[in-house]
């Protein structure tokens, strides 16, 4: 499994068969990413939550590709209504088992809508996504705050690696994450949702300092190669 982080929370997986997942597309508004819309190509579209620095660039990439969006049911409701043709709706706590590997859906402390035309649209609850595929366990923690039932999922899954957002004021901020990784038990702990604003300003650096061994810093654009033993390339 190669993960390469494109700023914010944007993560693209090229899996071993060579399929192409997206998580949480927020490219042309985002001042941190190395990618382009036009460039973007991928077989699905995972989605956390419907907030537009999630959803940003959706449905262009899902046209565009003929993707199919997995998140949760309401998100999926919505792009079918904007036109994107292959969409797989879930909830909280459901998992599906894909042609390239299960999917399930976790709890998610937050909120999720989307403002269109001066009115918010609700997009469901937010969610987290754990992937299991090539015989590795990813965690995509949304923009979840720290909250006791993390401890749940570090026992019910052997996770080999976990992103977790750390700007504070709209997630949880560097401490509480440190907290979240201690309950996940991750082996390698990847910081995201930072520096895209001011109000989100942070120093990754300093987090995976306290995380020897385990924390990991991705600059925009940085793939790494994640292998069924947990080990890194």
């Amino acid at each position: 499994m190669k993960i390469t982080y494109h700023g914010h929370s944007v993560l693209s997986v090229v899996l071993n068969d060579g399929t192409r997942l997206l998580f949480d597309p927020f490219i042309s508004q985002n001042p941190l990413t190395d990618l382009s819309v036009e460039e973007i190509k991928t077989d699905y579209i995972l989605i956390t939550h419907g907030h537009d620095d999630h959803i940003g660039d959706m449905v262009p990439i899902a046209k565009k590709n003929n993707a199919t969006i997995i998140s949760i049911a309401e998100v999926c409701k919505y792009a079918a209504k904007k036109g994107v043709q292959k969409t797989h709706g879930m909830n909280i706590g459901g998992g599906f088992d894909f042609p390239f590997g299960r999917v399930k859906l976790t709890h998610a402390q937050h909120s999720s809508g989307y403002e269109e035309d001066g009115q918010m649209i609700y997009m469901g609850e937010p969610a987290g996504i754990l992937l299991q595929a090539d015989g590795i366990t990813l965690y995509h923690a949304g923009d979840t705050a720290d909250y006791s039932d993390l401890s749940l999922l570090g026992e019910q899954y052997d996770i080999d690696i976990a992103f977790l957002p750390i700007g504070d004021n709209f997630t949880m901020g560097p401490a509480d994450a440190l907290r979240a990784a201690n309950r996940l038990k991750a082996r390698t702990v990847v910081p995201i949702h930072y520096n895209t604003f001011p109000q989100i300003e942070q120093d990754p650096q300093k987090f995976v300092d306290k995380m020897p061994g385990i924390g990991k810093l991705m600059k925009s654009g940085e793939t790494i190669e994640v292998e069924n033993n947990g080990d890194q390339t």
